[in-house]
């Protein structure tokens, strides 16, 4: 019977570990923090003008947003992570042209 009860036991953590794995997007933040990194140098070396980088901060913002929507509901699929990608891949082609464009600050 304690065999038993330590492998149900076992079970239930491993089954709650699992639950929170789903949800978690490290590689996802880790990339937000990379790019809201590459935003603030852009606008300390005058790359980018306040507006451009008011812009940038405003899809970094849509992105949280919508990763937070995702995980509302415990798990965050494949296909949830592609949209996320798409959309973190979009930010950082857009960062990377308006820190290379004419304008300066």
């Amino acid at each position: 019977m304690k065999r038993y009860s330590m492998l149900a036991l076992l079970v239930g953590f491993l089954t709650t570990g699992l639950a929170f794995a789903q949800t978690a997007t490290p590689g996802i933040a880790h990339r937000q923090a990379e790019q809201q990194a590459r935003i603030n140098q852009g606008v300390r070396s005058g790359e980018l003008t306040p507006e451009e980088a008011r812009g940038l901060r405003t899809e970094q913002k849509l992105v949280r947003i919508t990763k937070r929507a995702m995980k509302a509901d415990g798990k965050v699929t494949p296909r949830e992570r592609r949209v996320l990608n798409r959309q973190l891949n979009r930010t950082s082609r857009d960062i990377s042209r308006e820190k290379h464009d004419a304008e300066t600050r």
